[in-house]
């Protein structure tokens, strides 16, 4: 059986509830990966959604390393690998590369001592805010950081028309500068066409949220949620007028994904990872362009680490191959495969991503608004240990007011409730 063979992708792995975290110690060579003492060697590695890790990137890899087979396993959402790695973290069962999101960063942050640290020449790649995150008290950096996610618009530019709205990039960047301003053309597009604007309710909350300093714990790791003027205003922001111009709740469902082609919403809020989702998911439709702007100014949505489980069989050939993969070089094409923004500084150099240009999105200056998107934000939210819990929770609350299961003042009241409870 050839390498390429050998090389699967598995999307939707279907994954384990959180819970299952065995706290133990670092003991050595008990994972159950493939390692052979004796020369080869299947690499494992755990990603989800698309990072830009195509079989033929891949292949390079394997070619230029003899013996070394690599297997990808892709789930589904970040919810199913953040559920995966903490049911399985310091037992078996992990991948020799497990790709963590920011959103739940911290969380694993509280058991750095299971992670392999990234070698110390390494450190100082990766932007500064990006690489802090990822580094525990003791100093050591435990995530390989892969891409950041400064926000655009995105937006059809033939429904845009349709709807006499201007369509020039920059004229439509123009319409965006402010909360309000999204929320009255939302609201004047629904009244045109009877259709929604954007694509869900909750991309306004993450919109948002991550313009907040402090949301639900503060810089000393105190619990504020409940009590944070900012959650309640953000809360009823997103009620009283993001779900009025919202196509969905949430994202990630099977109609969400087929509704990018069938024009059911006009602009979705949009990190440079949801290029390749959106071009995937509606690769017929040729109306789509993309904004330089994001209301309120900068917001970073998602992005990724590459993790070392430290009691893999393959500890050292794993860490070998998350540099690769993590080098300027590569997350540059990353991002010519799918938009993955790199958080390598040295890639923004590269012409793969200065020059870089989108040919789905009305050959939109992809590299030059990314780059513009990431200058723009200033503010690094603070995200404790239960920020992902904290946050998937409000999801669901605005979920049940959109779906009409509670009021807004019973959504927040559950939400209180829950959360009081983590």
């Amino acid at each position: 059986m050839t390498h390429r063979a050998l090389r699967r992708t598995l999307a939707g792995v279907a994954l384990a509830s959180v819970g299952g975290l065995v706290l133990a110690g670092c003991t050595g060579g008990n994972g159950d990966g493939g390692g052979d003492a004796g020369g080869d060697i299947e690499l494992t590695i755990a990603t989800f959604n698309d990072f830009g890790y195509s079989d033929e990137l891949l292949q390079e890899y394997e070619d230029a390393h003899p013996g070394v087979t690599i297997v990808h396993n892709r789930a589904a959402t970040s919810n199913d690998a953040r559920a995966n790695f903490f049911q399985k973290l310091g037992n078996t069962g992990l991948a020799d590369i497990e790709a963590i999101e920011i959103d739940w960063l911290a969380e694993g942050m509280q058991y750095s001592d299971l992670l392999a640290p990234v070698p110390d020449d390494l450190k100082g790649r990766w932007l500064d805010w990006k690489e802090a995150a990822a580094t525990d008290a003791e100093g050591n950096l435990i995530g390989y950081g892969t891409d950041i996610g400064p926000q655009a618009v995105c937006y059809r530019a033939d429904l845009f028309e349709a709807a006499g709205l201007p369509t020039d990039r920059e004229e439509v960047a123009g319409l965006f500068t402010t909360w309000d301003d999204l929320f009255a053309v939302g609201a004047e597009y629904k009244e045109k066409t009877g259709k929604p604007f954007l694509d869900s309710a909750n991309s306004i909350l993450q919109g948002l949220a991550n313009q907040l300093e402090e949301t639900y714990e503060d810089a000393d790791g105190n619990v504020i949620a409940t009590e944070n003027p900012d959650v309640r205003e953000m809360f009823d922001t997103v009620i009283e007028k993001g779900v009025p111009i919202s196509a969905y709740a949430g994202q990630w469902s099977e109609d969400w994904y087929a509704s990018m082609a069938n024009g059911e919403f006009a602009a979705m809020l949009c990190p440079p990872w949801m290029h390749g989702i959106i071009s995937g998911e509606a690769p017929d439709v040729t109306g789509w362009d993309i904004a330089d702007v994001f209301p309120g100014g900068g917001s970073n949505w998602g992005g990724s680490y590459l993790t070392i489980p430290a009691n893999g069989d393959n500890v050292e050939a794993a860490q070998e191959l998350a540099d690769w993969l993590t080098s300027p070089e590569i997350q540059a094409r990353a991002f010519a495969n799918v938009g993955a923004f790199p958080s390598q500084p040295d890639a923004y150099e590269m012409t793969e991503v200065s020059d870089a240009t989108n040919e789905y999105f009305n050959d939109a200056p992809v590299g030059e608004i990314n780059s513009n998107r990431a200058a723009a934000i200033t503010v690094t939210p603070i995200k404790g240990p239960k920020y992902f819990q904290f946050h998937e929770a409000l999801n669901q609350a605005v979920t049940r007011v959109f779906d009409g299961l509670e009021t807004p003042e019973e959504a927040w009241d559950s939400w209180v409730t829950e959360v009081s409870a983590f």
